[in-house]
């Protein structure tokens, strides 16, 4: 009996990890939709757009408009917040086999994943931009996958698995500079650590690698708890780096309501390796997939 407490309570705290990392990334991009606008004019500010718009007989400027809130494009946009606020709602009550709550948080990943592909277009077709948001657009499936078929189950440990990896050696190959190292992770490392160019170059690079090595050590039992705590702690870190390097007394709102939410959406990278270290903190039994648990 206390062996099967323990399992349900294993199971329970392991579920809340999830609701948290998702609902932070969810209310986080809520937050910037809401208070400055959704990034998706990649989307719609290309020839193919024009050439759409064109061919169906529609005016451009009626399209996308000329002044703020007009035109369907813009008002689209303003719109999109509140599939995020409602989405990370959902995180805070959905239940086991609560499908009509999953269909929710399934929207709510292909929003992020809308979200993600307007970023790589914005990062001219980066494959790195593209994967590296793999953990984020899976959050909120994950979270529905746990719920339903409970958060020790071999799919929700694959799939989780497998959004580590992809965002984890996007974050390398930046970082190594395989692809342009974007400037905000030189700026990031400048002011918090306050290093010169040499040093920080040589510092990204040392991170690139490890990001790397730990998705290879992944793949290893006996190396891949001991990566996961690394993930995790590097993760929170590197979200938290957002508003320790931006924010000031000098700024309104201290540079929260431009910085704080950076941290937000970046709960995933932090959350999901965690949630693998507590699941490999121990061998699991033959077939250990213990039945949903609430939380």
């Amino acid at each position: 009996m206390t062996v099967l407490v323990t399992l349900a309570d294993d199971d329970r705290w392991l579920v809340r990890l999830l609701r948290f990392g998702a609902f932070a990334c969810l209310a986080g991009w809520a937050w910037q939709h809401l208070y400055w606008e959704g990034p998706y004019g990649p989307l719609f500010w290309r020839g193919e757009a024009l050439d759409f718009v064109a061919h169906h007989g529609g005016d451009w400027d009626d399209f996308v408009g000329q002044t703020p809130g007009a035109g369907a494009v813009q008002r689209w946009i303003a719109w999109m917040a509140w599939p995020y606020v409602i989405c990370a709602a959902l995180t805070i009550t959905a239940r086991p086999r609560a499908w009509l709550q999953f269909s929710g948080l399934a929207v709510g990943g292909l929003c992020l994943a809308a979200l993600a592909y307007s970023k790589y277009l914005t990062a001219a077709r980066e494959l790195p931009m593209l994967v590296e948001h793999a953990a984020q657009v899976a959050s909120p499936v994950l979270l529905a996958l746990a719920l339903a078929c409970g958060a020790k189950h071999r799919a929700v440990i694959a799939a989780t698995t497998g959004a580590v990896i992809m965002t984890f050696a996007a974050h390398g190959a930046y970082a190594l500079g395989w692809w342009p190292t974007p400037a905000s992770f030189y700026a990031m490392a400048t002011v918090v650590l306050g290093t010169d160019e040499a040093t920080t170059t040589a510092i990204l690079r040392s991170a690139g690698a490890l990001d790397l090595l730990i998705c290879v050590g992944l793949l290893a039992p006996r190396l891949r708890r001991g990566c996961m705590l690394y993930a995790a702690t590097w993760g929170l870190l590197t979200a938290l780096a957002r508003p320790v390097a931006g924010m000031s007394l000098d700024l309104r709102f201290w540079g929260a309501d431009q910085f704080l939410y950076e941290a937000m959406v970046r709960a995933p990278h932090f959350t999901l390796p965690l949630y693998l270290a507590l699941i490999w903190r121990r061998p699991l039994a033959r077939g250990d997939q213990p039945e949903p648990a609430a939380a």
